[in-house]
Order: structure tokens, then sequence, then C-alpha cells
């Protein structure tokens, strides 16, 4: 592209978690910074690399990904050694008001095979999951009408939700903010973007219901 360029300082830097090239206060467009870093464990979940490249600030930057090219014979014949046990065939709630991580989750779930459905807050996910009663929650923590906390213990209220494996996925990734989530009542807790493979070994490692 030709946009503002990547300072040379953030290029080894790019792809962390909530790092953005251009951080003034007086940006007309901002992003949470989690971009790169999803499009990163995407690629590198299929095998792949990605890199930037850029000439300095206002000078564009370019990214190159490399994925690797499998011949047909050889598709299926036997696991990666790093790839993460399939799971069952789960029914999956996310509940995030970030219109692109609700929609991104919702993409990697369903393409895991998993039955998926979105709420972008609370309320919403409280009233979904009483039609859908899922097996999992994945649920932000900071959201409109019902904080993460609230909606977990309204849902922890409900007769069929003896068996829910609620987790907490939130940028909070404090020893604090994990004994927070504990004490309401989450399973599990995970700071956003959470890794592909780490969702795909905790599907997996639910019990058959």
């Amino acid at each position: 592209d030709r946009g503002i360029g990547i300072p040379a300082e953030l290029l080894e830097r790019i792809f962390d978690l909530f790092t953005q090239a251009d951080q003034s206060m007086a940006r007309s467009h901002s992003g949470l910074g989690i971009g790169l870093t999803i499009a990163r464990r995407l690629v590198e979940m299929h095998g792949g690399t990605i890199v930037a490249r850029s000439a300095g600030v206002d000078r564009g930057s370019e990214f190159i990904v490399r994925m690797p090219i499998t011949p047909d014979q050889g598709l299926g014949t036997e696991p990666a050694a790093n790839a993460a046990p399939a799971a069952a065939r789960r029914r999956v709630l996310v509940i995030d008001d970030n219109p692109s991580v609700l929609k991104s989750m919702c993409l990697l779930l369903e393409s895991l095979g998993h039955d998926v459905r979105g709420a972008s807050d609370g309320r919403a996910g409280v009233a979904l999951a009483a039609d859908l009663r899922p097996d999992v929650v994945l649920l932000d923590l900071a959201m409109p009408y019902f904080s993460g906390f609230e909606t977990a213990r309204l849902l922890r209220e409900q007769p069929w939700a003896r068996d829910l494996v609620l987790v907490a996925l939130t940028g909070w990734g404090q020893q604090e903010h994990r004994q927070a989530t504990k004490d309401a009542g989450f399973d599990h807790h995970f700071v956003k973007p959470i890794d592909g493979r780490q969702l795909q070994t905790l599907l997996a490692s639910l019990q058959r219901g």
C-alpha cells in the first residue's frame, strides 16, 4: 500500500498484540491493534509465514504471506506433529460487543466444524443462550447492558447450564483479572486474540455430551 508506512523500529514488533504504527491521539481511524496478530496466527496455523516491509514513515507498507503447497496425494495421510487434536462438533456461543472480533471468532469456529452463534451484548447473549443451549460460551468482559461477569452469573443460574463451559475472552490478562473470572465461575481465561490451536485443544478436551 502507499499509506503511513512503518518506522524501522516497529517492523519487528508490528505483529505483537496491541502494537500500532500510528500511535498518535490525533489519528482519524483507530483500531484495536489486534488485526496483524490475528493475521499472523491464522497464517501460522496453516504452516505459513507473514512478514512486513516498509521503507519508513509515509512510504507505504508491504506484507508478504507465504503458504506451503502440499501435493494432493499427501493430503490427510498423517497429521502434522504440532496439529491440535480434532474436536467433536459443539454448540458454541460467542458474546462480544466488538463486531470485528465477533465475526472473526464465529468464522474461525465455523471453519473448525462447530455450530456457532454470536451476540453483540450480554443481554442478547443470555436470551440467545436459552434457545441454543450452548456447550461453550466465549464471553467478553467489558460490554454494554450486562458485563461479562453479570452475563456469566445469569447463565450459571439456568437449570440447563450445569455443564456449560464458560470461557473469558478478554484484553485483560493480569493475575487479578484471572482471579476475578475464576471467582465469577468462569472455567477458562484467555487473552485476545486467542491462539487457534489453544481454542481447538480446549474444545477437543471437553467430554462428549
